[in-house]
């Protein structure tokens, strides 16, 4: 058995109808794994909060790698707006996020939505206009602990979509 470098690798390169948006996540470090797991799992878009760091950042650079290039992004001031008009373009809008509607995220079926935004909340307040999604998800946790990264929680929910809609 051969450990594969990453220049030996060819993914197969698909895209998605998955647009993230980051509502108001602060974390350098955050962003910069948001742009890198999104472009790994084909994500058309990322939208990021006026307040969020930027791409000239430069542990966001560090962290997202070559994918700042690679993604396209934009960023918003006004979120309940930015919903709106990305529901009137036919996304359903599903919240990363423990309420007491939740459905867990492997009993969810993507495949009846033809666009899709999964929405990550900021790292203190979780999902701030939570009234605002269509539906939201949870991911099952088996520790003592009730709450996980928001990237952590973006890397497992981007596998269980792309997973049900390849």
């Amino acid at each position: 058995m051969k450990q594969l470098h990453h220049t030996e690798i060819e993914n197969s390169q698909k895209h998605f109808p998955i647009t993230i948006v980051c509502d108001a996540i602060r974390t350098p470090e955050n962003i910069g794994m948001c742009f890198r797991i999104s472009e790994s799992f084909g994500v058309e878009k990322i939208y990021l909060h006026e307040t969020s760091p930027t791409e000239e950042n430069r542990i966001v650079k560090k962290t997202a790698r070559n994918t700042l290039a690679q993604i396209e992004h934009e960023t918003y001031a006004d979120f309940p707006q930015l919903i709106q008009q990305l529901k009137d373009k036919g996304n359903t809008i599903i919240g990363i996020e423990i309420t007491d509607k939740s459905i867990a995220i492997q009993d969810f079926d993507f495949k009846n939505h033809h666009k899709i935004v999964l929405l990550l909340g900021s790292e203190r307040n979780g999902i701030e206009n939570i009234n605002l999604v269509d539906k939201t998800v949870a991911i099952p946790m088996y520790g003592r602990n009730s709450s996980m990264n928001v990237i952590h929680s973006l890397s497992i929910a981007l596998y269980e979509v792309t997973n049900q809609i390849k």
